[in-house]
């Protein structure tokens, strides 16, 4: 687990497509066993297994173990903690998002109005 002095800013993630695991351990400051641990715990988490069950992780699972590392590490949830909250976010901007498509189609459709009774 990593002490609070082990806490520093955290690299920028480059544009690559893939990552392995070491190079994601070093991204986010874990260790490769605890991100193996963690995929079993956070149904999010899934990286890309190709030839002999190597794992690639993309730039979104990248921030999401980021997220998962803060949550752990730096708020003090328990992992069931930590999965509820990612679960609930996601919930949360599905329906902002929604929201928003709501908004606009809306707004689209009142212009449209106005145009045909011109």
């Amino acid at each position: 687990m990593l002490e609070a002095s082990n806490n520093d800013v955290l690299p920028v993630i480059p544009g690559k497509r893939y990552f392995t695991i070491g190079e994601v351990s070093e991204l986010c400051g874990v260790k490769p066993h605890v991100l193996r641990y963690w995929e079993q715990e956070f149904p999010q988490l899934k990286p890309v297994k190709r030839r002999g069950n190597r794992r690639y992780y993309q730039r979104h699972d990248v921030i999401m173990i980021r997220q998962i590392r803060s949550l752990l590490y730096e708020q003090g949830f328990t992992i069931g903690g930590a999965r509820q909250r990612l679960s609930g976010d996601q919930a949360k901007e599905d329906v902002t998002q929604s929201l928003q498509i709501i908004r606009q189609m809306r707004q689209e459709l009142e212009e449209l109005l106005q145009l045909l009774r011109r």
